[in-house]
């Protein structure tokens, strides 16, 4: 009998250690909001449209979400606020959001700061801080960063 306790004893110690080891499953890694901006275009009166794929993968939908981004010239000097609202925001899937940025050419915007999350709104919720819950992503030539 007392193999069979050491035999048992070593196996939980090795589950123990390769469940603190072996990295979590992809789906509980991958929660959360990404805000990814994926193009930029340029607008008919000289400014710029930017493209945003917002992908909620938190198992809730929200009924409000609006940010204020500050839009960085060439020089790295803000050149601007912009506020946007990206609500609704479904669960479980990917949104397509168009934005204008007046008066700036896409190609002199050299950094897009997130500079506050004005409204997250969970469907049938009061606000909460979605600053730990969103992850920036930017596949143009301008980082989108906190």
């Amino acid at each position: 009998m007392p193999r069979f306790t050491r035999f048992t004893a070593r196996c939980a110690t090795a589950f123990t250690v390769a469940a603190t080891v072996l990295p979590m499953p992809a789906t509980a890694q991958e929660q959360g909001l990404t805000v990814e901006l994926n193009k930029f275009e340029p607008a008919e009166d000289g400014g710029c449209r930017a493209f945003f794929l917002f992908r909620n993968e938190t198992g809730k939908a929200f009924e409000g979400f609006a940010m204020s981004l500050a839009i960085l010239d060439g020089q790295g000097v803000i050149d601007r606020l912009l506020n946007i609202d990206a609500a609704p925001l479904p669960v479980a899937r990917t949104t397509l959001k168009l934005f204008e940025i007046p008066q700036i050419a896409c190609s002199d915007i050299s950094e897009i700061l997130l500079h506050a999350i004005d409204s997250c709104q969970p469907q049938n919720e009061d606000n909460i801080d979605c600053f730990p819950l969103v992850k920036l992503v930017s596949r143009t030539t301008a980082p989108l960063v906190k």
